[in-house]
């Protein structure tokens, strides 16, 4: 399917691996020119040189958890031209019991997972909106809707992603910028592997014996009944940034976890 988007600038933050990384390379095989952002330089130089031979592909190292680096990242971008496509990828997770979390860990998780993208926006935006046109996607979860107790903290962060989108999107009333959010489901991403590779070795049990109990033991309501691949998140990420009528929503891409009719 053509998109659309042929000669348009995209920015993937954290996009030195997984979702951001396969996102990044969806927007190229649409032909788009992709900047990609990962923590280290080494990180970034990498996910330039794998996706280089697929299009216009350029990086830059920032920690958008401090503003004076999201702003030379936003520096970086608009010295190439306009941002049309802001992904706001970056986040983290863990699995920890509610009562084990500090304050300050609380707030770590709020830095990483919902300032990162207020950071970005709020440079992007205002400039998109001056142009009347552009649009941004923020990676929300399954579990903003469907909490899950292990990861609390990381579920109100995703919540709080769903919040943002539609409180930016009521900025845009009366321009063709919109502001909407992709709920992946559990993404067979490189962090998830290490997360599984650990519980596999803590355990002394077959880390395949691990991940095919996962959907009936702790997610038994996926209609998909496995993980989702980077790819797919990928390719509703590039579809709802096209798509010019798409604008406030959340789009699920979870694998049917959600047990809900919309």
């Amino acid at each position: 399917m053509d998109l659309e988007l042929q000669g348009t600038r995209v920015l993937v933050t954290g996009s030195g691996a997984g979702i951001g990384k396969a996102t990044a390379k969806a927007f190229l095989g649409e032909g788009a020119s992709v900047i990609v952002n990962g923590l280290t330089q080494q990180e970034v130089d990498a996910c330039v040189h794998d996706l280089g031979h697929y299009g216009d592909v350029s990086g830059l190292a920032a920690d958008l958890t401090r503003t004076e680096d999201a702003e030379r990242l936003f520096d970086f971008a608009a010295a190439l031209g306009p941002v049309d496509i802001l992904v706001n990828n970056v986040g983290v997770f863990s699995v920890k019991a509610f009562e084990e979390l500090t304050d300050d860990e609380w707030l770590s998780y709020f830095n990483i997972n919902v300032l990162s993208a207020v950071r970005m926006s709020r440079l992007i935006l205002p400039e998109m909106l001056k142009r009347h046109t552009g649009a941004i996607v923020n990676l929300a979860s399954e579990a903003a809707v469907k909490p899950l107790p292990q990861m609390v903290h990381y579920s109100v962060t995703k919540t709080a992603m769903l919040g943002l989108t539609r409180g930016m999107a009521e900025l845009t009333k009366g321009t063709k910028v919109r502001v909407n959010s992709v709920l992946p489901g559990p993404t067979w991403t490189e962090g998830v592997q290490n997360y599984f590779e650990g519980l596999a070795a803590q355990k002394g049990e077959p880390i395949d014996e691990i991940v095919s109990n996962y959907f009936q033991n702790d997610e038994p309501t996926s209609l998909i009944q496995r993980f989702v691949e980077p790819e797919e998140v990928a390719r509703m990420i590039a579809f709802v940034a096209a798509s010019g009528a798409a604008n406030g929503a959340g789009y699920r891409v979870e694998g049917g976890i959600i047990r809900s009719i919309i």
